[in-house]
């Protein structure tokens, strides 16, 4: 979709809509929660992950995800020792029935859960023409499907692919690193399925975090991080094969 110069100018005041939108709260937001008191991430322990798939259904069940589409996925790397530059990475079905026998020898496979990156400097932010796309004060990047526009600057801008066009709704769609819980002292619905904790909701306001000890006792990654966009996914384990 192409917006010309008059398209533009029509759309600035639902921008500024949205944009009060914002400023006034967040959806689903609960009452007792101060946004300002925290600041979400996630810990993703590849030396844990066993790619069971549970935290892709879970996510599906738990944010009514279209059969075909993913807000999380896992992927399955298959790594020769001599040849880290090119793996080998299958993920089918988003990983959520779980994965075959690997059919390579040799090497190593691995398996790497993923999902929007929830960036401090979000270029999927940045290219929206009416902010739709928007940061809450407490780190979580969110879509209002009010003011989305189905454009799909915001899909093209993510440089991690965990964005998707919902089929029915017509609009952007992602990982809300399910702030309709989280607000309310639960953890994500991925997090709390996951069988081994690879997975660990992160608040990282909060000093008695058991990320800050893990944090300092480890030696934490992002993906892409010569992209300088601010991710909060933090990856213990990752492998210089991944992408």
């Amino acid at each position: 979709m192409i917006l010309n110069r008059r398209q533009i100018l029509l759309l600035l005041p639902a921008a500024a809509v949205a944009w009060d939108f914002v400023l006034a709260g967040t959806p689903e937001e609960a009452p007792n929660y101060k946004m300002t008191d925290h600041w979400w991430g996630m810990l993703l322990d590849i030396t844990k992950c066993i790619g069971c798939g549970s935290c892709v259904r879970a996510c599906a069940m738990e944010n009514d995800v279209p059969d075909g589409y993913f807000r999380t996925w896992v992927e399955r790397y298959h790594v020769e020792d001599w040849h880290i530059e090119n793996p080998i990475v299958d993920s089918p079905n988003g990983g959520k029935d779980g994965f075959p026998p690997s059919g390579e020898t040799g090497g190593k496979n691995f398996f790497v859960p993923k999902l929007c990156n929830h960036c401090t400097d979000s270029p999927c932010t940045q290219v929206c023409p009416v902010g739709a796309t928007y940061h809450t004060p407490d780190g979580v990047v969110l879509v209002d499907y009010n003011y989305c526009l189905g454009c799909r600057y915001c899909i093209q801008a993510c440089p991690y692919g965990c964005r998707f066009f919902h089929p029915d709704r017509h609009t952007a769609e992602k990982c809300t690193l399910c702030y309709h819980r989280i607000t309310k002292g639960l953890t994500t619905a991925c997090c709390e399925a996951c069988p081994t904790g690879a997975r660990q909701l992160a608040d990282l306001k909060n000093p008695e975090d058991p990320i800050h000890a893990f944090l300092k006792t480890h030696s934490v990654q992002v993906l892409k991080p010569h992209l300088a966009t601010g991710a909060k996914m933090f990856y213990n384990g990752l492998d210089g094969s991944v992408r």
